[in-house]
């Protein structure tokens, strides 16, 4: 057994400091483009997002996990987008809204050809924006290539340290939504498990699984803490997003932010649980970043992108291990949203990647670098600077 089956069988405030910035402040005009990239760092579950539900292949592979049919009489159903796809109901109050008003959209089949399903390989070679065979460059971001490439676009990273996107572009300024994380076992719940079992013949091998269980406990939330690289969890991300959409509103035009807590390995939860609330407080935290933007919200795109996706089936934990392709949002003011955009396949275990998961259609070089390109009016040679080799595809989302 390796250690991370050992680790899946065995277990289950915020502050913006005022940091000096190394850059002046820019006064972003009104009506400029405003570009934000949310990055879900841990490869989240696209798939109790964007819910397959006309898939039964879906319901079979997630004996717990997975979200019933759109059922009006069941609020915990999936809210049907179309006759294929649905969404997670606990983001009925706030995504779903601006899916009505068609200012949002999901890509499914997205991501990388990274096929590690490392989160570190793969999350770098996003932040890179090089092919992922053809990477030259380890100190250079695609975001740090655009602002060379845009002199006014007034960049900013929402993150604790300057993130590899970013990075290669000399002083960019950046502000930490640094968050914490508590232990996922508790010390009093230990102890009265062990007082059950003291003066019995049981004593001494309950106190050695109980003690076996936080050690693999504590070498799981370090891989977890891994995964997020410092970001900040959801509910950190919800809490901060009015002070974020002041500070793009008014100075700045191109961000960056990154969210942890998206390895769910264990424990999982469909319309309840770790996930389900992480979804809850992105959808939430949007919202909020879309109302405190005012009118500039219709000259603004925010995409949410992952490393990768998960595993379709869950695993003996009752999660989801890591996957490859995932799903992006695309929201903003004036975007061409109440769709399902991209290319598709049947959801069918035929149409898995080496019959583990979603395979990657819509590659996130072509999609950005044709978000870019129409938000800023690239030319050829400009994308191809920030983007090499990329077939830029808006999607017809903007």
């Amino acid at each position: 057994m390796n250690r991370r089956e050992l680790l899946i069988a065995a277990t289950a405030a915020i502050a913006l400091p005022s940091l000096p910035f190394s850059a002046k402040l820019f006064a972003a005009p009104r009506s400029a483009p405003r570009f934000l990239i949310v990055f879900l760092r841990g490869g989240y579950d696209c798939n109790n997002l964007l819910v397959p539900y006309a898939s039964d292949f879906y319901h079979e592979s997630r004996p717990t996990l997975a979200i019933a049919r759109p059922d009006v009489h069941n609020p915990l159903s999936a809210i049907a987008l179309d006759g294929q796809w649905g969404l997670n109901p606990v983001l009925r109050d706030s995504i779903y809204p601006l899916w009505q008003r068609k200012e949002i959209a999901f890509v499914p089949f997205a991501g990388t050809d990274d096929l590690s399903r490392s989160h570190f390989e793969t999350q770098d070679n996003i932040e890179s924006g090089e092919p992922t065979h053809q990477r030259s460059r380890y100190d250079s971001g695609f975001l740090a290539r655009l602002s060379h490439q845009l002199p006014n676009s007034a960049p900013i990273a929402f993150t604790d340290a300057l993130p590899l996107s970013f990075q290669g572009a000399g002083s960019i300024p950046n502000l930490s939504l640094r968050g914490a994380n508590k232990s996922a076992f508790d010390d009093r719940q230990s102890a009265i498990l062990s007082a059950m079992y003291k003066n019995t013949p049981f004593a001494a091998s309950a106190a050695e699984g109980l003690e076996l269980r936080q050690q693999v406990s504590r070498e799981l939330q370090e891989e977890m803490l891994e995964a997020n690289r410092g970001a900040p969890n959801a509910q950190s991300f919800a809490a901060q997003t009015q002070r974020m959409a002041k500070l793009m509103r008014n100075e700045y035009r191109l961000g960056f932010v990154d969210i942890g807590g998206w390895d769910t390995h264990v424990n999982q939860g469909s319309t309840s649980g770790p996930l389900a609330s992480s979804l809850a407080n992105l959808g939430e935290g949007l919202v909020a970043y879309a109302q405190a933007l005012g009118d500039e919200w219709k000259n603004t795109t925010v995409v949410v992108v992952s490393e990768f996706g998960r595993t379709f089936r869950e695993n003996g934990a009752k999660g989801t291990d890591h996957g490859h392709g995932t799903v992006y949002w695309v929201l903003g003011g004036s975007v061409r949203g109440g769709r399902i955009a991209g290319e598709q396949v049947a959801v069918n275990q035929q149409s898995l990647l080496q019959n583990r998961d979603y395979p990657v259609l819509n590659n996130y070089r072509n999609l950005l670098g044709g978000l870019l390109s129409q938000t800023w009016g690239l030319s050829a040679s400009q994308l191809q600077a920030v983007f090499p080799g990329a077939r830029p595809d808006a999607l017809q989302l903007l």
